[in-house]
């Protein structure tokens, strides 16, 4: 059994797609998947289950949802060790003093063709990014509700994305140690 993370996009945000943690957990429980824990009210949660493929876990988790509450968020599937990666391969040390000003967009696959150059247009003079398959790093050390190259990332890359700020990121990895699941 891998321990995995899930982390739904667009969950209960601006009183949109509301979906109880645990109505959440009741649902990946009826899944089969085990051990089920969320944390937080924004669709992040953690599970073990034999399924080595991420894709494949993170579609059978967004149909069961669409079935089950008549939306289908986009489900980002990571194991315990690519969350430790994304924390490990963080390309810009100075946010580990201001966690909530990087933010990590977990692309559904690679890239195969990013446009860098068009990012890097949008960008601010304050704003670094980087791309390391499947994370794109985005520190933002003005915030990013008012970024134009946030609300690109998406698009450049050409496949969905989930983000979190490294806080929760954190977080997550804490938690994971915490309940000693972290493997």
């Amino acid at each position: 059994m891998l321990t995995w993370i899930a982390l739904l996009r667009g969950t209960n945000v601006g009183g949109n797609n509301i979906l109880p943690m645990e109505a959440l957990s009741d649902c990946l429980q009826d899944l089969g998947l085990q051990n089920v824990r969320t944390y937080i009210q924004s669709g992040n949660c953690v599970f073990q289950h034999g399924e080595t493929a991420a894709p494949l876990l993170a579609k059978l988790i967004a149909d069961h949802l669409q079935d089950r509450f008549d939306f289908r968020p986009h489900v980002a599937a990571l194991t315990a060790a690519e969350i430790k990666s994304v924390i490990g391969q963080n390309p810009f040390s100075e946010s580990s003093s201001e966690p909530k000003s990087l933010h990590t967009f977990f692309l559904s696959k690679p890239a195969d063709d990013p446009h860098i150059n068009a990012l890097e247009k949008i960008r601010k003079a304050s704003e670094r990014f980087e791309l390391i398959d499947p994370v794109f790093y985005l520190y933002a050390p003005d915030g990013i509700g008012h970024s134009k190259l946030a609300a690109a990332v998406e698009k450049h890359p050409g496949v969905p994305v989930t983000s979190r700020h490294l806080r929760s990121v954190m977080a997550i990895l804490s938690w994971l140690v915490d309940y000693a699941i972290l493997h």
